[in-house]
C-alpha cells in the first residue's frame, strides 16, 4: 500500500460507478511493469499500438490557433477618431461683446460732441465702482467703509481734475480723506481704524486714479489721448486673452490668477507695443512711432498689474467678480481693473513725450 498522501484512491467497480460517471471517464488502474515501476494501462496500450504500426490509442490533438482577444471599448480606444474637447471661454461672449460695442459708442459719443459729457461718464462709472466695492467690503469682511462721503468725494476729484488739473485732484483726494474720517466718527469706534483704512483705500483706488482719465481730455487733442488710452489698455487685454487661450502653458502668478499665462503677457505686450506704434503715429499731435512701442509696453504691464491687483482683491474676498451689472463682464469695478492703474502711467508719458497742452 501506498502511504503517500499523492496516493491514488481505490476506484470502485462495477456497473453503477460506470453509470455515474461514464465508462470512458474511468480511472485506469495502475499495473506494474517487468521491472517493477508503475504506470497507467493506457500508455502501455498508446506503446503497444505504436509498436504494431497502428494509430495510438490517444491522438494527439491538433494545435489550436489562440482566440483573438476582443477589441477595446471605444472609451479605452487607444486611439479615438473623436476631436479633443475645445477650449471654452469662462465668460459668455456674445454678451460681452455687445456690452463692450455698446460702452465703446456711448464713450465716442461723449468724447467728439461734448467733452464735459464725458466726464459725467466717469463720475457715473466711479460711483458705481465704489458702490460695488463697498458693499462687497461689507458683505465678505463686515468693513463699512462710507459710501456717501466716497461718493461725493469721488465725484469731486473728477472734476477738479478736469477743472483744476493735478492740483486740484491732490486738494479734492485730501479733502475726501478727511470726510471719511468725519464721517466715520457718527458711529461706535470699534473697527473704526479698519473701516477708515478701507475708505481712504477705495477712495485712491477708484476715484483718484480715474481723474487721471479726465486730465487726459483737457489737452487739445483730449479725444485723441482718451482713445489711445482705452484702445491701448483693451488692445492689450484682447491680445493677453487670445494668446493666451491658445497657446498659454506657463503660468504667471498662479496664486493670484491661475489663468494667465507668461504667454498671454507676451501677446499682450506684442499687441500694445504694434497699437501703440500706430495710435502716436497717427492719433497723437507731434509723437513717434517709437514712443508708441515705449507706451504700448508701459500700457501692457500697468494693465497686467491692475488686472492681477483686482484679482488679488476678489481672491481675498472669496468672490469672482465684483458685481453683475455687466452681462458678460461682471461690474464695472471688473472693467476698471485694468484701465485704473493704467490711467496715470498714460498721462505721464505723453506729458513726457509730447507735453500736456
Amino acid at each position: 500500500m501506498n502511504d503517500s498522501p499523492w496516493a491514488t484512491e481505490p476506484v470502485p467497480a462495477g456497473p453503477a460507478y460506470d453509470a455515474l460517471v461514464g465508462p470512458h471517464t474511468r480511472p485506469m488502474p495502475i499495473v506494474p511493469d517487468a521491472a517493477g515501476r508503475d504506470f497507467d494501462d493506457r500508455e502501455a496500450r498508446d506503446r503497444g499500438a505504436a509498436a504494431d504500426g497502428g494509430p495510438p490509442f490517444r491522438a494527439e490533438m491538433p494545435p489550436q490557433e489562440p482566440m483573438p482577444s476582443p477589441p477595446p471599448p471605444p472609451s479605452q480606444a487607444p486611439h479615438s477618431d473623436s476631436p479633443p474637447p475645445k477650449k471654452r471661454a469662462g465668460r459668455d461672449l456674445r454678451a460681452a461683446i455687445g456690452v463692450g460695442v455698446g460702452l465703446g459708442a456711448v464713450i465716442a459719443a461723449s468724447l467728439f460732441v461734448v467733452k464735459a459729457v464725458f466726464v459725467g461718464v466717469i463720475v457715473v462709472a466711479v460711483v458705481v465702482g465704489l458702490w460695488e466695492l463697498t458693499s462687497r467690503l461689507q458683505e465678505r469682511k463686515g468693513i463699512k467703509a462710507p459710501l456717501v462721503p466716497l461718493a461725493i468725494g469721488g465725484a469731486a476729484m473728477v472734476i477738479a481734475g478736469y477743472v483744476r488739473g493735478a492740483e486740484g485732484a491732490w486738494v479734492a483726494m485730501a479733502l475726501t480723506a478727511l470726510a471719511v474720517l468725519v464721517w466715520r466718527m457718527t458711529e461706535p469706534p470699534e473697527d473704526y481704524l479698519k473701516d477708515v483704512t478701507a475708505g481712504v483705500f477705495a477712495a485712491f483706488y477708484v476715484p483718484f486714479l480715474a481723474t487721471f482719465v479726465a486730465m487726459l481730455l483737457t489737452a487739445d487733442d483730449g479725444p485723441q489721448r482718451v482713445i489711445t488710452f482705452l484702445l491701448l489698455t483693451v488692445v492689450s487685454d484682447t491680445g493677453a486673452y487670445a494668446v493666451g487661450w491658445r497657446f498659454g502653458k506657463t503660468k504667471l502668478a498662479p496664486r493670484i490668477s491661475p489663468g494667465k499665462t507668461r504667454e498671454g503677457l507676451f501677446g499682450a505686450v506684442t499687441f500694445a507695443m504694434a497699437a501703440g506704434a500706430l495710435c502716436m503715429e497717427f492719433l497723437i499731435d507731434g509723437g513717434a512711432w517709437w514712443q508708441g512701442l515705449l507706451l504700448g509696453l508701459a500700457v501692457a504691464v500697468s494693465a497686467t498689474l491692475g488686472d492681477l491687483g483686482e484679482s488679488m482683491i476678489k481672491r481675498d474676498l472669496g468672490i469672482k467678480d465684483m458685481g453683475t451689472l455687466l452681462p458678460g463682464h461682471g461690474g464695472i469695478m471688473d472693467r476698471l481693473d485694468s484701465l485704473l492703474p493704467t490711467a496715470p502711467v498714460v498721462w505721464l508719458l505723453l506729458a513726457a513725450f509730447v507735453g500736456t497742452g
